[in-house]
């Protein structure tokens, strides 16, 4: 019998290792796995290279594992949101490397490596410093930059609802980068609101199939 629900947050975390490169889900507040990253906080793992839309505010989430010096790299495209004062002290003071990539690269780059293709042409960044060092090539007079794609060790993801298939459903704006990151991790782990029964969700309304998670952990008991 296929059950992936974790009963405790923290054993849903605990095969994430030093030196891991951790997607991490969310855009704003919507969809951040908040329980998650404050579980990884305390275990203690660190040297992690995050990938996430920014680099964290306040002291919660991805802020609170910089502050902690969790975190060797962040690669993200909005690095410096209201409060995010964290990523900036840790940068300044050479605590912290950055990738800094445009929104839609870092979600083509993440939908690549979840799609098993490889590298394509963008005309986003073309003859700007985000090209640096990367190919770039004219086709029929546009300019385009030459990316990679992009996988994770693991992912941590918030959804709505999941079943212990894996299979998983967003509320509103939280799904924005979370079902791309459960595609393109090795070890994807949710989580969720609330475990429903198997067959509780509608086929053809299911946002991730459970194929893509390894991990469902709810936070309601």
């Amino acid at each position: 019998m296929i059950d992936k629900v974790q009963a405790s947050i923290a054993a849903a975390v605990a095969p994430i290792h030093d030196g891991a490169q951790v997607l991490v889900g969310g855009f704003g507040d919507a969809g951040v796995p908040y329980e998650l990253l404050h579980a990884l906080l305390d275990q203690g793992t660190r040297d992690l290279t995050l990938v996430c839309n920014n680099a964290g505010t306040r002291d919660t989430g991805v802020a609170a594992l910089i502050l902690a010096r969790r975190v060797r790299k962040i690669i993200c495209s909005h690095p410096r949101p209201p409060m995010s004062d964290a990523f900036a002290n840790a940068y300044r003071a050479g605590q912290v490397e950055l990738e800094c990539v445009p929104q839609g690269t870092l979600a083509e780059r993440l939908r690549a490596g979840g799609a098993g293709l490889g590298a394509f042409f963008t005309p986003t960044g073309y003859g700007t410093l985000l090209a640096e060092g990367k190919e770039q090539r004219v086709v029929d007079g546009v300019g385009y930059v030459l990316e990679q794609p992009l996988r994770g060790d693991f992912a941590l993801i918030r959804a709505h609802l999941g079943d212990r298939w894996g299979n998983l459903m967003y509320r509103w704006a939280a799904r924005n980068f979370n079902p791309v990151m459960c595609m393109a991790a090795r070890h994807a782990v949710a989580q969720v609101d609330r475990v429903v029964e198997l067959g509780a969700l509608a086929p053809e309304a299911i946002m991730t199939p459970g194929i893509f998670v390894k991990t469902v952990v709810p936070l309601e008991h």
